[in-house]
Order: C-alpha cells, then structure tokens, then sequence
C-alpha cells in the first residue's frame, strides 16, 4: 500500500455487518482503532492508555470516507500513518483496501491526555521521537 509504512490483514467478521448486508459504519471505526492499536505498539511499547509519562490519547474527532461497499469474509488490508504532529496532538491517516482496490479513508485527530490530572498533556518525548522517526514526518 503506497505510502503507509505499516499495514495489517483484517477479514470481516459477522459482528462486522449490518443489516443492509455490508460493513456497518460504526464497524469502520472499530477498524481504525484496531490498526491505531497495532500502529502504536509497533512504535515501540505504546497504547493507547500510555504513550509515556502518565499519558495515554483520546480522539476528539474522526472522519470516515467510504468508497466501496465491503462484506462478510472479505480480506482486507488496513494501513495506518501519522500525518502530522503537533505539540499535543497528531493526526492519523487510514485507508482500507480490498484486493488492492480503496475501499475507505480516513483521519483521526489524537491528543495527549493524562488520566490522572484529566488534562491535556504535552507528546511525550520519547513517543514523539518514536512517531516521527518512524514516518519521517
């Protein structure tokens, strides 16, 4: 996948479907965090709870672009990569492919948040090292 650094395999799942026989909006959200998840444990021994100093990330905002129908059993490719970094925040960029076809795109906004103070925090250091040595960004 061009442009992405870090790729997952992902197959859907019947949780995955709605109604309408296709994958259900809220389950592309589920696969964002699922490659989120991934993508920040490859940078080193983060998550989503800890990125370092007390810190863990919340998403205030997502966007979701749907370009193609996707259905049960179907494999998917899901890469993620940081676009921006910022001194609290960083966005993420995802795209799902199918067959190498763009099935949907997307972007979340992350910031640093400490749980014990319930405050936004500085990027830690160490993950912000981590983050743009990693994309070079």
């Amino acid at each position: 996948m061009d442009g992405f650094r870090f790729v997952m395999p992902y197959s859907v799942h019947v949780a995955d479907v709605n109604y309408g026989g296709h994958v259900a909006n809220s389950a592309v959200l589920n696969f964002f965090q699922d490659g989120r998840i991934r993508y920040l444990a490859g940078l080193g021994s983060f998550s989503e709870m800890e990125i370092g100093d007390g810190c863990g990330i919340i998403l205030p905002e997502a966007h979701v672009y749907y370009r193609a129908e996707m259905f049960l059993h179907d494999d998917l490719v899901i890469g993620v990569r940081a676009s921006e970094v910022k001194r609290s925040a960083f966005t993420l960029e995802y795209r799902i492919e199918r067959d190498g076809v763009l099935t949907v795109e997307g972007s979340s906004n992350l910031v640093a948040f400490n749980y014990q103070t319930r405050k936004v925090a500085r990027l830690p250091e160490a993950f912000r090292v981590a983050l743009v040595g990693f994309e070079g960004v």
